[in-house]
């Protein structure tokens, strides 16, 4: 059938293709070079094997399985040196603050590449922005002569490598159905949060070892360069709506027939420059105008932060109070590990069954995003409580097992919260989650490299105790925001320009 409609503006919401319609050839009017001429919009058909949503399933577990070792292979990254601390400090003579710096930089890195990657891959495909990304990492880091050069790279290394960390959701998002995608971003969120328990154990081992402290950066390039041959053999485009635009571009090539256009691309009728200027303004506008978005990423950067605070905080209570020797400490960060695992057996066990129960309830309409936060209403409790458990169960005196095992209920909670909130940000904004997440990961990211700068400092200088209850208090403070959420997400929804 053929509809007429007004012409469209270039307006996020027109992003949103409706891929549940039949092949549609939908008559616009749209003025080009100043004439009214009909156009001719392109769908994908239902069932149709361009649509990376009809690809081979297994394909399509290749790419979410991919995306969760590319994110792996970045977070751990940004740990692994800490491994090396000694290291360091006695190779360029470095203070304990410049070696938490390395951390930092890679951390602060995260800051700025989502800026770029995550709108970028909305303007020129995932694959393309993956690519260079990971082709350049941390090699500078491994040939550093002095401490400078290794700051360097490690922030440059930090800036590419962030590619991953908006576009791996936004990825599974474009080839999954809500449900099975909850799946894919339980692992993906397993993931990330492991690689920085990892990477100090890693690090700690080969440094115990006596194997040469370049050899850890060597490994970070060993691991960047398979991702970049993955990603260039055989990884293919996922993003929808560039997918169409290639088809329509198709399209007139064979039947010389100019009204063959893709949605995509009557709202992107800019000068290059003015397209570069929306694409990078988008995250920071998605983030001012939208309360749900800056609640969600405050608590997920809180999060985030308290992760990398252990780095810290751990060295403190462990090494100087139950007198752990440095080539063991990272031991101390396998309960949290373990934790992680325990909250993804929960969830294919009880969450996903549960809201695969909710799919069939509320079909055919869609399911609402607030089902997504019922994982986060329970685990915002447990977050507190860790911090409670770890500090108040850190004297000297005591069995260094009792704060040790808070990592267990560390690792639950925090992978609990990220796969929940993530998903809720990805079926809030669907094709413009690279932009939301790429906005909620810069604020993280802020978070993962101040927490360091100050943690080891103030848990010396409140002791263990008064310190992990002043950060406890702190996410008491959060545990309403999925509630709040969950209750008044639907009204946010409604009054959102960002919202299908």
């Amino acid at each position: 059938m053929m509809t007429t409609l007004p012409r469209p503006e270039a307006s996020p919401s027109l992003s949103i293709l409706d891929k549940e319609s039949d092949a549609v050839l939908v008559e616009l009017k749209e003025s080009i070079a100043g004439e009214p001429l009909d156009v001719i919009l392109l769908t994908f058909e239902p069932g149709s094997p361009e649509d990376p949503q009809n690809w081979s399933r297994p394909y399509r577990w290749y790419l979410s399985l991919l995306s969760c070792f590319l994110v792996f292979v970045t977070t751990f990254a940004s740990a692994a040196p800490s491994g090396y601390a000694a290291d360091l400090r006695g190779q360029f003579h470095m203070t304990a603050e410049l070696v938490a710096l390395t951390i930092t930089l890679f951390v602060i890195g995260f800051c700025f590449g989502p800026l770029l990657w995550g709108p970028l891959s909305e303007q020129f495909g995932r694959r393309a922005v993956l690519i260079p990304c990971y082709a350049l990492f941390t090699v500078g880091a491994a040939l550093s002569p002095n401490s400078a050069s290794i700051m360097v790279f490690r922030l440059l290394g930090g800036i590419f490598s962030a590619a991953a960390t908006p576009i791996a959701p936004a990825l599974l998002a474009d080839i999954w159905d809500p449900s099975t995608r909850e799946k894919a971003l339980t692992y993906l969120g397993f993931l990330s949060f492991v690689g920085p328990t990892l990477g100090p154990l890693v690090g700690g081992l080969m440094a115990g070892a006596h194997i040469s402290w370049q050899w850890i950066f060597w490994l970070l390039t060993i691991l960047s360069g398979i991702s970049t041959s993955m990603v260039i053999i055989t990884q293919r485009e996922t993003y929808c709506p560039l997918l169409l635009a290639r088809k329509a571009e198709l399209h007139r090539k064979e039947t010389r027939d100019p009204r063959y256009q893709a949605q995509f691309e009557l709202v992107q009728k800019q000068t290059l420059v003015a397209r570069l200027h929306a694409t990078l303004a988008k995250p920071f506008v998605l983030f001012v105008r939208e309360p749900a978005l800056i609640a969600v990423t405050l608590y997920l950067g809180f999060i985030g932060g308290c992760l990398y605070m252990l780095f810290e905080a751990y060295p403190v209570v462990f090494e100087e109070g139950h007198h752990f020797p440095s080539s063991s400490l990272g031991l101390a960060y396998l309960p949290v590990t373990a934790g992680g695992v325990i909250t993804m057996v929960i969830y294919l066990w009880a969450f996903q069954p549960y809201y695969e129960r909710k799919v069939q309830q509320y079909a055919p309409e869609p399911i609402p995003p607030e089902e997504r936060l019922l994982m986060a209403v329970w685990a915002a409790p447990l977050f507190s409580i860790t911090f409670f458990w770890f500090g108040w169960t850190s004297f000297p005196g005591m069995n260094f097992w009792a704060p040790l095992m808070s990592g267990l209920l560390m690792g639950m909670s925090t992978l609990a919260l990220i796969v929940s909130l993530l998903n809720y940000i990805i079926d809030v904004y669907v094709y413009a989650a690279a932009s939301a997440l790429g906005a909620g990961t810069v604020l993280r990211s802020i978070f993962g490299a101040i927490f360091p700068l100050f943690s080891a400092q103030m848990f010396r200088a409140l002791n263990p105790r008064w310190a992990s209850t002043l950060v406890g208090c702190i996410a008491v403070l959060m545990i309403p925001i999925p509630v709040l959420l969950m209750r008044y997400g639907p009204v946010l929804r409604a009054k959102s320009r960002y919202v299908a």
